[in-house]
């Protein structure tokens, strides 16, 4: 098969190999793995991570940590924004196209059509990457759950990681916080330390639980560390003392909460834990796109005009799309009512999005919903905007970003614009701004 087709083609025929695009289990991924040579067991030391809320955030502070004590890191993450390749960092930066059709056209030949989801055939190809890419440390987010999700076949990995718990994907994991709770703690190993974030007393209780029956160390937020923000900076204090940092480059409250789950985890590294002027280096120059980023070029920026390059506009992106992300954004837009707040909105159909923006009500001037584009399990915009209507919301429904844009720049006085909604939406942003 010529390798000349391009990833995009060789991923649109993966996609067509399973009825569904998530069907929980790891069947068919143990058997297409070991039918590859196992590369799941020739990965460097690894830090697995789950979660509802903070994943992203929490690896990519992880990775700045390791990477300014000049260790050579690998990333697995998903979705991505703009390019699938984000998805496969290898420690020289992101895997190229050519090895990408590669790894994928070997395991589509070696699956033989055989029924695989999207997500577990990629996930696949990234353990081969990982398994002929040397690197001190991997950094292997789950997709959705834990105890099913495809990541999940690492018999010892060094760490374990769970970020914030919340309802989410109930179709799939529960629509309790213990029955999520439950299929997150299922990336806990026997004897494997965990680092777990501050979780509500539900979700901890089903994490502990597990956690004794399988005997895995527990160190959990609240209790063993704490992180907290403190007179313009932050603290985080733990059993090794109290250690005070300039605030993280990511912006949001939240994001302090983010970076001391990350130093939480890099302390339990061992050989691998970074140095104190690799941490503080690290918080200084994280990056993650589409989590309170502020877009300063770009085709929509200059929409706005001269009122942009002057202050007078400001134009953010966020990717959250659930209600904890709600929560979690209504904390900065409560910060920003010294000038007037826009909200562009395009949400997912597999989202609740009444949960998401009802904690955004009363925080903005109007709400401009939106389709996101190229999306067909997108809401239309007239259906967000029903749902933003419902949340309490002032909401339009509009064609597009740039008419949204449009119509708000007419109608008010200068401000901030929030675009948020969707990873996918915000993929499309950054996309158009790249």
């Amino acid at each position: 098969m010529a390798t000349s087709a391009g990833s995009d083609l060789v991923l649109e025929r993966l996609n067509k190999l399973h009825p569904k695009l998530i069907d929980l289990g790891l069947d068919r991924v143990e058997t297409l793995l070991a039918r590859l040579g196992h590369p799941e067991r020739r990965l460097a030391p690894t830090v697995h991570v789950a979660g509802t809320n903070g994943k992203g955030s929490t690896i990519a502070f992880l990775r700045a940590f390791l990477e300014a004590d000049s260790r050579k890191v690998q990333v697995y993450s998903s979705p991505h924004l703009v390019r699938f390749h984000e998805r496969i960092r290898l420690a020289s930066g992101l895997i190229d196209e050519a090895a990408l059709v590669a790894l994928l056209e070997r395991c589509e030949t070696v699956n033989d059509n055989q029924p695989i989801t999207y997500f577990e055939i990629t996930t696949i190809a990234a353990f081969l990457a990982f398994a002929k890419d040397p690197a001190d440390c991997l950094l292997l987010e789950t997709g959705l759950g834990g105890r099913l999700d495809a990541t999940n076949v690492l018999a010892a990995p060094r760490l374990t990681v769970i970020t914030p718990i919340s309802i989410d994907h109930c179709q799939f994991l529960g629509d309790d916080l213990a029955s999520i709770a439950r299929e997150k703690a299922g990336i806990l190993k026997p004897g494997v330390a965990a680092v777990i974030a501050p979780q509500e007393e539900e979700a901890l209780a089903v994490i502990e639980a597990r956690a004794r029956d399988i005997n895995a160390p527990l160190y959990i937020g609240g209790r063993d560390w704490h992180a907290r923000p403190e007179n313009g900076r932050w603290v985080f204090e733990d059993r090794a003392g109290r250690q005070v940092f300039e605030r993280p480059r990511l912006s949001g409250l939240h994001q302090i909460e983010n970076a001391g789950l990350a130093l939480a985890a890099a302390g339990l590294l061992g050989d691998l834990t970074p140095s104190a002027d690799a941490r503080a280096k690290g918080l200084a120059v994280v990056d993650w796109p589409a989590r309170l980023q502020r877009l300063t070029n770009g085709p929509l920026v200059e929409s706005l005009g001269a009122a942009a390059i002057q202050g007078d506009w400001e134009l953010w992106l966020d990717g959250g799309h659930n209600a904890a992300a709600g929560r979690i954004l209504a904390e900065t837009l409560a910060q920003w009512q010294d000038r007037p707040v826009y909200i562009i909105s395009g949400m997912m159909n597999s989202k609740a999005a009444e949960d998401f923006l009802r904690p955004l009500s009363g925080l903005a001037t109007s709400l401009e919903a939106v389709t996101i584009p190229g999306e067909a399990n997108a809401f239309s915009a007239e259906e967000t905007a029903e749902r933003a209507r419902a949340a309490g919301h002032r909401a339009v429904a509009r064609r597009s970003v740039a008419e949204a844009l449009a119509a708000i720049t007419a109608q008010g006085q200068p401000g901030r614009i929030m675009i948020c909604g969707s990873l996918y939406l915000a993929g499309r942003i950054l996309t158009d701004h790249s």
